[in-house]
């Protein structure tokens, strides 16, 4: 149910270690708000974070740095569109 747009982009405003680094240590990608395409992502008062096409992608599980979204690794991998 994902038209193929993305969604996230990492890393941004911190370097590549950084950003695996936390994802290894959540056991999850987490991206951060700067790092969120919201013309195709929402988090909903609960917490979890859909896109605009209606796919469950992950929750927000906000932490001393801010908001952080717990992606599901499914949800963000794919083609590259030609």
């Amino acid at each position: 149910s994902n038209p193929g747009k993305p969604l996230f982009v990492a890393p941004r405003g911190r370097s590549w270690e950084d950003f695996v680094r936390e994802s290894k240590a959540h056991g999850w990608p987490s991206f951060r708000d700067e790092e969120t395409i919201w013309d195709d992502v929402r988090v909903l008062p609960n917490g979890e974070a859909v896109s605009l096409a209606g796919t469950h992608l992950g929750h927000n599980l906000p932490d001393g740095k801010g908001n952080r979204y717990c992606i599901n690794l499914v949800s963000v991998a794919g083609k590259p569109q030609q």
